[in-house]
């Protein structure tokens, strides 16, 4: 099937499912949310959340980022021990969820063909068929337009951008890649975009493969946004005749995708952020 014009196997439809709807899974509270909710008569404990330690699909999939400080005790669930709350209190957990910033706690009333309650549930994994998932990782994208993009500016880019066709139009294989990597996957620079390229090595790259300067209708100028201090904050490469390349950001279910350079830099914009330009040598 396609998702955002991207083909996807079933083994990544099998790996977004376990993701969304992973047997046990973090619950967010501040301590007198935790005690408020009683979960330790219930036998369910929980934990300081300094020094948690969370694989990246899962960090990315309660977006951790987002997480209110204030919320520094977590509760290790599955939905089994969600499902066996009193519903005052199973309610309460999952507003306190939204209240601190985590994701992956969905309304009921947006997905009317499962026959939810309208307020905030939990993925099941039999919930989660090839077409929910479809929706779920396209509702935060946009579509690719590879197909768009015509063999001679295909031909021309892998000149200078030699990884490119092979990473245009795919996800990732999980939470690794990020738009700084995926430009240097792109320019050759074997296994970076499978990586969650720092910004360090991003720079250096920066330094030995590119000079100063270049124009959007060639292929392989780097669109660099950095913030107010200095900071590269996101970056972008064109394939030449007014199309670019970009992964939007580091997530697993954000993908790489082909946009025309004025789309792309549209869809880029922050506050704060300032667009320079880096030709490939």
């Amino acid at each position: 099937m396609n998702v955002l014009n991207i083909p996807v196997d079933d083994a990544l439809l099998a790996a977004w499912r376990g993701w969304l709807a992973p047997v046990r899974q973090p619950f967010y509270l501040t301590g007198g949310e935790a005690a408020a909710l009683s979960l330790d008569a219930l036998g369910l404990d929980t934990v300081p959340r300094e020094g948690l330690t969370l694989t990246p699909e899962a960090r990315d999939t309660v977006t951790e980022w987002n997480i209110s400080a204030l919320a520094d005790r977590v509760a290790w669930l599955t939905l089994s021990d969600v499902d066996a709350l009193p519903p005052v209190a199973r309610r309460a957990l999952l507003r306190a969820q939204v209240r601190h910033g985590r994701g992956n706690v969905p309304l009921g009333r947006a997905f009317p063909g499962l026959g939810l309650p309208p307020g905030r549930f939990l993925w099941r994994p039999e919930q989660l068929t090839a077409g929910v998932l479809a929706r779920v990782v396209a509702a935060s994208g946009v579509p690719c337009q590879r197909a768009e993009v015509p063999p001679d500016v295909w031909r021309a880019a892998q000149e200078v951008l030699p990884g490119v066709r092979a990473l245009a139009g795919t996800f990732p294989q999980g939470s690794a890649g990020n738009c700084f990597g995926t430009v240097m996957g792109a320019a050759g620079v074997p296994g970076a975009a499978a990586e969650w390229m720092q910004r360090e090595p991003f720079e250096a790259f920066l330094q030995e493969r590119t000079r100063p300067g270049g124009r959007d209708g060639q292929p392989g100028t780097v669109l660099l946004w950095r913030s107010r201090d200095g900071l590269a904050q996101h970056a972008a490469v064109t394939l030449g005749g007014g199309w670019a390349l970009h992964k939007a950001a580091q997530t697993w279910w954000t993908p790489r995708v082909v946009l025309p350079v004025p789309t792309l830099i549209r869809a880029s914009r922050s506050v704060g952020w300032r667009l320079s330009r880096r030709s490939l040598r």
